[in-house]
Protein backbone atom coordinates (compact mmCIF):
# COMPACT_ATOMS: atom_id res chain seq x y z
CA UNK A 1 0.00 0.00 0.00
CA UNK A 2 0.85 3.82 -0.78
CA UNK A 3 0.68 6.16 1.89
CA UNK A 4 -1.28 8.80 0.27
CA UNK A 5 -2.01 10.27 3.85
CA UNK A 6 -2.37 14.13 3.65
CA UNK A 7 -2.32 14.40 -0.13
CA UNK A 8 -4.05 17.04 -2.03
CA UNK A 9 -6.52 15.32 -4.22
CA UNK A 10 -8.48 17.28 -6.72
CA UNK A 11 -11.67 16.14 -7.64
CA UNK A 12 -13.65 16.65 -11.15
CA UNK A 13 -17.16 15.60 -11.53
CA UNK A 14 -19.75 15.74 -14.66
CA UNK A 15 -22.91 16.41 -13.56
CA UNK A 16 -24.12 15.08 -16.97
CA UNK A 17 -22.94 11.79 -16.52
CA UNK A 18 -25.26 8.91 -16.39
CA UNK A 19 -24.88 8.80 -12.66
CA UNK A 20 -23.40 12.26 -11.84
CA UNK A 21 -26.61 13.63 -10.06
CA UNK A 22 -25.82 10.92 -7.43
CA UNK A 23 -24.66 12.68 -3.85
CA UNK A 24 -20.57 12.89 -4.36
CA UNK A 25 -20.67 13.27 -0.50
CA UNK A 26 -20.32 9.33 0.59
CA UNK A 27 -17.52 9.14 -2.03
CA UNK A 28 -15.72 12.22 -0.54
CA UNK A 29 -16.27 11.13 2.79
CA UNK A 30 -14.45 8.33 1.90
CA UNK A 31 -11.49 9.95 0.67
CA UNK A 32 -11.15 11.70 3.38
CA UNK A 33 -11.07 8.88 5.63
CA UNK A 34 -8.41 7.47 4.11
CA UNK A 35 -6.29 10.75 4.87
CA UNK A 36 -6.66 12.80 1.28
CA UNK A 37 -7.26 16.84 1.41
CA UNK A 38 -9.93 16.56 -1.38
CA UNK A 39 -10.97 19.93 -3.29
CA UNK A 40 -14.43 19.27 -5.76
CA UNK A 41 -14.82 21.42 -8.92
CA UNK A 42 -17.34 20.93 -11.17
CA UNK A 43 -17.58 20.62 -14.92
CA UNK A 44 -20.17 21.35 -17.35
CA UNK A 45 -18.73 20.56 -20.73
CA UNK A 46 -16.20 18.13 -21.61
CA UNK A 47 -13.04 20.98 -22.78
CA UNK A 48 -13.55 22.03 -19.35
CA UNK A 49 -11.70 19.91 -17.62
CA UNK A 50 -8.34 19.94 -19.35
CA UNK A 51 -8.55 23.45 -18.41
CA UNK A 52 -9.53 23.00 -14.29
CA UNK A 53 -6.34 20.65 -13.99
CA UNK A 54 -4.00 22.75 -16.49
CA UNK A 55 -5.58 25.94 -13.79
CA UNK A 56 -5.07 23.86 -10.51
CA UNK A 57 -2.60 21.60 -10.88
CA UNK A 58 -0.05 23.22 -8.65
CA UNK A 59 -2.82 22.74 -5.53
CA UNK A 60 -2.92 19.18 -5.89
CA UNK A 61 -0.81 15.74 -5.76
CA UNK A 62 -3.45 13.84 -7.75
CA UNK A 63 -6.52 13.85 -10.30
CA UNK A 64 -9.78 12.41 -9.44
CA UNK A 65 -12.50 12.19 -12.64
CA UNK A 66 -16.07 11.42 -11.65
CA UNK A 67 -17.38 10.20 -14.92
CA UNK A 68 -17.71 8.16 -17.89
CA UNK A 69 -15.08 7.04 -20.30
CA UNK A 70 -15.59 10.84 -22.03
CA UNK A 71 -14.84 12.30 -19.41
CA UNK A 72 -11.29 10.25 -18.34
CA UNK A 73 -10.36 10.79 -21.64
CA UNK A 74 -11.30 14.83 -21.68
CA UNK A 75 -8.31 14.60 -19.29
CA UNK A 76 -6.17 12.38 -20.73
CA UNK A 77 -3.53 14.75 -22.52
CA UNK A 78 -3.84 17.21 -19.16
CA UNK A 79 -2.94 14.48 -16.72
CA UNK A 80 0.02 13.43 -18.42
CA UNK A 81 1.50 17.01 -18.80
CA UNK A 82 0.79 17.41 -15.25
CA UNK A 83 2.63 14.54 -14.14
CA UNK A 84 0.49 13.80 -11.61
CA UNK A 85 -1.75 10.55 -10.80
CA UNK A 86 -5.04 9.38 -11.76
CA UNK A 87 -8.30 8.16 -9.90
CA UNK A 88 -11.18 7.22 -11.99
CA UNK A 89 -14.80 7.10 -9.98
CA UNK A 90 -17.01 5.53 -12.74
CA UNK A 91 -19.74 7.48 -13.41
CA UNK A 92 -20.67 7.01 -16.85
CA UNK A 93 -22.63 4.17 -18.88
CA UNK A 94 -20.49 1.67 -20.04
CA UNK A 95 -17.47 2.92 -17.94
CA UNK A 96 -15.04 0.56 -20.05
CA UNK A 97 -11.78 1.98 -19.06
CA UNK A 98 -12.67 0.94 -15.14
CA UNK A 99 -14.03 -2.64 -16.29
CA UNK A 100 -10.28 -2.89 -18.40
CA UNK A 101 -8.53 -1.58 -14.58
CA UNK A 102 -11.04 -4.03 -12.61
CA UNK A 103 -11.77 -0.95 -11.03
CA UNK A 104 -15.27 -1.32 -8.70
CA UNK A 105 -18.75 0.48 -10.08
CA UNK A 106 -19.72 0.81 -6.74
CA UNK A 107 -18.51 4.51 -6.34
CA UNK A 108 -17.36 3.69 -3.06
CA UNK A 109 -15.48 0.61 -3.42
CA UNK A 110 -13.82 3.02 -6.45
CA UNK A 111 -13.23 5.26 -3.84
CA UNK A 112 -11.13 2.67 -1.72
CA UNK A 113 -9.26 1.44 -4.42
CA UNK A 114 -7.80 5.08 -4.71
CA UNK A 115 -7.12 5.04 -1.09
CA UNK A 116 -5.08 1.67 -1.35
CA UNK A 117 -2.75 3.77 -3.29
CA UNK A 118 -1.90 1.28 -5.66
CA UNK A 119 -1.34 2.21 -9.32
CA UNK A 120 -0.54 0.90 -12.80
CA UNK A 121 1.28 2.73 -15.53
CA UNK A 122 -1.15 2.43 -18.55
CA UNK A 123 -0.85 3.68 -22.45
CA UNK A 124 -2.65 7.15 -24.36
CA UNK A 125 -3.66 6.48 -27.57
CA UNK A 126 -3.94 10.11 -29.71
CA UNK A 127 -5.43 10.97 -32.83
CA UNK A 128 -4.83 14.07 -34.30
CA UNK A 129 -3.78 14.79 -30.69
CA UNK A 130 -6.98 13.80 -29.41
CA UNK A 131 -6.48 11.17 -26.53
CA UNK A 132 -8.54 8.19 -25.91
CA UNK A 133 -8.00 4.98 -23.47
CA UNK A 134 -10.36 2.21 -25.33
CA UNK A 135 -10.90 2.71 -28.75
CA UNK A 136 -11.10 5.36 -31.37
CA UNK A 137 -13.35 4.73 -34.86
CA UNK A 138 -14.72 5.81 -37.72
CA UNK A 139 -18.04 4.26 -39.31
CA UNK A 140 -20.84 2.82 -37.01
CA UNK A 141 -19.78 3.27 -34.14
CA UNK A 142 -19.60 7.20 -34.88
CA UNK A 143 -23.10 7.00 -36.66
CA UNK A 144 -24.13 5.58 -33.43
CA UNK A 145 -22.63 8.49 -31.44
CA UNK A 146 -23.70 11.27 -33.34
CA UNK A 147 -27.56 9.29 -33.36
CA UNK A 148 -27.72 8.52 -29.42
CA UNK A 149 -30.37 10.49 -27.74
CA UNK A 150 -28.52 11.65 -24.57
CA UNK A 151 -31.98 11.60 -22.67
CA UNK A 152 -31.99 7.76 -23.90
CA UNK A 153 -28.42 7.19 -22.67
CA UNK A 154 -28.73 8.60 -19.48
CA UNK A 155 -32.18 6.71 -19.10
CA UNK A 156 -31.79 3.11 -20.50
CA UNK A 157 -27.60 2.59 -20.31
CA UNK A 158 -26.45 0.12 -22.35
CA UNK A 159 -29.43 -1.17 -23.22
CA UNK A 160 -29.86 2.58 -24.76
CA UNK A 161 -26.88 1.95 -27.05
CA UNK A 162 -28.81 -1.60 -28.29
CA UNK A 163 -31.30 0.68 -29.41
CA UNK A 164 -29.77 3.31 -31.31
CA UNK A 165 -27.45 0.42 -32.69
CA UNK A 166 -30.50 -1.37 -34.35
CA UNK A 167 -31.23 1.70 -36.17
CA UNK A 168 -27.93 2.45 -37.28
CA UNK A 169 -27.32 -1.06 -38.92
CA UNK A 170 -30.60 -0.36 -40.67
CA UNK A 171 -29.10 2.88 -42.55
CA UNK A 172 -25.31 1.76 -42.58
CA UNK A 173 -23.30 2.12 -46.07
CA UNK A 174 -19.70 1.20 -46.52
CA UNK A 175 -17.28 3.75 -47.25
CA UNK A 176 -13.84 3.69 -48.99
CA UNK A 177 -10.47 4.16 -47.15
CA UNK A 178 -6.68 4.15 -47.22
CA UNK A 179 -4.85 2.57 -44.02
CA UNK A 180 -1.22 2.89 -43.59
CA UNK A 181 1.32 1.21 -41.47
CA UNK A 182 4.56 1.26 -41.18
CA UNK A 183 5.24 2.89 -45.05
CA UNK A 184 2.71 0.37 -46.23
CA UNK A 185 -0.76 1.51 -47.58
CA UNK A 186 -3.76 -0.75 -48.19
CA UNK A 187 -6.93 0.35 -49.77
CA UNK A 188 -10.29 -1.31 -48.60
CA UNK A 189 -13.89 -1.14 -48.59
CA UNK A 190 -15.59 -0.86 -44.87
CA UNK A 191 -18.45 -0.17 -42.75
CA UNK A 192 -16.04 0.65 -39.94
CA UNK A 193 -12.49 0.65 -38.57
CA UNK A 194 -11.84 1.01 -35.37
CA UNK A 195 -8.26 1.16 -33.11
CA UNK A 196 -7.43 0.42 -30.10
CA UNK A 197 -5.46 1.02 -27.23
CA UNK A 198 -7.42 -0.71 -24.10
CA UNK A 199 -8.82 -3.66 -23.73
CA UNK A 200 -12.76 -2.86 -23.32
CA UNK A 201 -14.62 -0.72 -25.13
CA UNK A 202 -18.32 -0.25 -26.32
CA UNK A 203 -19.93 -1.79 -22.73
CA UNK A 204 -17.57 -5.06 -22.64
CA UNK A 205 -16.62 -5.55 -25.91
CA UNK A 206 -12.87 -6.57 -26.39
CA UNK A 207 -10.83 -4.68 -28.61
CA UNK A 208 -8.41 -7.90 -29.53
CA UNK A 209 -7.90 -11.10 -27.06
CA UNK A 210 -4.36 -10.18 -26.63
CA UNK A 211 -4.69 -6.21 -25.44
CA UNK A 212 -3.69 -5.01 -22.90
CA UNK A 213 -3.56 -1.10 -21.90
CA UNK A 214 0.00 -0.84 -21.14
CA UNK A 215 1.26 -3.27 -23.97
CA UNK A 216 2.70 -0.26 -26.03
CA UNK A 217 0.72 -0.90 -29.31
CA UNK A 218 -2.52 0.23 -30.66
CA UNK A 219 -5.34 -2.74 -32.25
CA UNK A 220 -6.73 -1.59 -35.67
CA UNK A 221 -9.94 -3.83 -37.09
CA UNK A 222 -11.60 -2.95 -40.57
CA UNK A 223 -14.94 -4.88 -41.25
CA UNK A 224 -14.86 -5.77 -44.67
CA UNK A 225 -17.70 -7.90 -45.26
CA UNK A 226 -20.38 -7.99 -48.23
CA UNK A 227 -23.49 -8.10 -45.93
CA UNK A 228 -23.56 -5.74 -42.99
CA UNK A 229 -26.49 -8.66 -41.54
CA UNK A 230 -23.63 -11.15 -40.85
CA UNK A 231 -22.15 -8.47 -37.67
CA UNK A 232 -24.81 -10.72 -35.81
CA UNK A 233 -22.80 -14.01 -35.79
CA UNK A 234 -20.11 -11.60 -35.33
CA UNK A 235 -21.27 -10.76 -31.46
CA UNK A 236 -19.90 -13.36 -29.97
CA UNK A 237 -16.07 -12.54 -31.43
CA UNK A 238 -16.53 -8.92 -30.41
CA UNK A 239 -17.38 -10.05 -26.63
CA UNK A 240 -13.93 -12.16 -26.28
CA UNK A 241 -12.03 -10.40 -28.90
CA UNK A 242 -11.44 -13.67 -31.48
CA UNK A 243 -13.66 -11.13 -34.28
CA UNK A 244 -9.91 -11.17 -36.35
CA UNK A 245 -10.38 -14.80 -36.97
CA UNK A 246 -13.01 -14.15 -39.58
CA UNK A 247 -12.39 -13.10 -42.90
CA UNK A 248 -14.57 -10.00 -42.74
CA UNK A 249 -12.18 -8.21 -40.55
CA UNK A 250 -8.80 -7.16 -41.31
CA UNK A 251 -6.24 -6.66 -38.60
CA UNK A 252 -3.43 -5.44 -37.75
CA UNK A 253 -1.37 -4.06 -34.71
CA UNK A 254 1.11 -1.30 -34.75
CA UNK A 255 2.44 2.01 -32.55
CA UNK A 256 0.81 4.23 -35.55
CA UNK A 257 -1.93 4.39 -38.62
CA UNK A 258 -2.83 7.07 -41.01
CA UNK A 259 -6.07 6.22 -41.80
CA UNK A 260 -7.43 8.53 -45.00
CA UNK A 261 -10.78 9.08 -46.55
CA UNK A 262 -12.14 10.09 -49.86
CA UNK A 263 -14.23 13.10 -48.06
CA UNK A 264 -13.74 13.83 -44.57
CA UNK A 265 -15.61 11.86 -41.97
CA UNK A 266 -15.66 11.84 -37.92
CA UNK A 267 -13.66 10.38 -35.59
CA UNK A 268 -15.55 8.65 -32.57
CA UNK A 269 -12.92 8.81 -29.56
CA UNK A 270 -14.15 6.61 -26.31
CA UNK A 271 -18.24 8.13 -27.37
CA UNK A 272 -17.45 11.58 -28.20
CA UNK A 273 -16.66 13.13 -31.69
CA UNK A 274 -13.53 14.97 -31.44
CA UNK A 275 -11.57 15.16 -34.71
CA UNK A 276 -12.43 13.84 -38.90
CA UNK A 277 -9.95 12.15 -41.11
CA UNK A 278 -7.45 12.42 -42.42
CA UNK A 279 -6.44 10.74 -38.85
CA UNK A 280 -3.02 10.16 -37.29
CA UNK A 281 -3.68 7.58 -34.66
CA UNK A 282 -0.33 6.69 -32.39
CA UNK A 283 0.37 5.69 -28.73
CA UNK A 284 1.66 6.62 -26.30
CA UNK A 285 3.40 3.85 -23.73
CA UNK A 286 2.53 4.27 -19.92
CA UNK A 287 1.57 7.73 -20.17
CA UNK A 288 -0.31 8.41 -17.21
CA UNK A 289 -0.07 6.43 -13.46
CA UNK A 290 -3.46 5.41 -12.37
CA UNK A 291 -4.91 3.95 -9.57
CA UNK A 292 -5.72 0.51 -9.66
CA UNK A 293 -6.69 -2.64 -7.34
CA UNK A 294 -4.45 -5.31 -6.66
CA UNK A 295 -5.92 -7.42 -9.46
CA UNK A 296 -5.26 -4.84 -12.27
CA UNK A 297 -1.50 -4.35 -11.17
CA UNK A 298 -0.31 -8.17 -12.09
CA UNK A 299 1.72 -8.85 -15.19
CA UNK A 300 0.34 -8.56 -18.72
CA UNK A 301 -1.77 -11.32 -20.48
CA UNK A 302 0.50 -13.53 -22.98
CA UNK A 303 1.41 -11.07 -26.40
CA UNK A 304 1.31 -11.96 -29.73
CA UNK A 305 5.31 -11.77 -30.82
CA UNK A 306 6.37 -8.74 -32.72
CA UNK A 307 5.59 -5.19 -32.64
CA UNK A 308 3.37 -5.12 -36.00
CA UNK A 309 1.55 -7.87 -37.23
CA UNK A 310 -0.56 -6.91 -40.51
CA UNK A 311 -3.54 -9.60 -42.22
CA UNK A 312 -6.77 -10.46 -43.91
CA UNK A 313 -7.41 -13.27 -41.10
CA UNK A 314 -9.27 -16.16 -42.07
Amino acid sequence: MNDITNRRALLLINPKARRGQESIAPVVERLEAGGLRVSVETFEALPEIARDIVRLRHRADLVIVCGGDGSVSSAAVAVMESGLPMGIIPMGTANDLARTLEIPLDLGKAADVIVEGGRRLIDIGTVNGHAFFNVASIGLSTDLAQGLDPALKKRFGRFGYALAAMKVLTKARHFEARITEKGATTEVETYQIAVGNGRHYGGGNVVEETAEIDDGHLDLYSLEMTNLWKMALLLRSFRSGTHGAWSEVRTARCVEFDIETKRPMPVNTDGEIVTSTPAHFKVHPKAISVFAPAAARIQPRTKVPGDAVSANSS
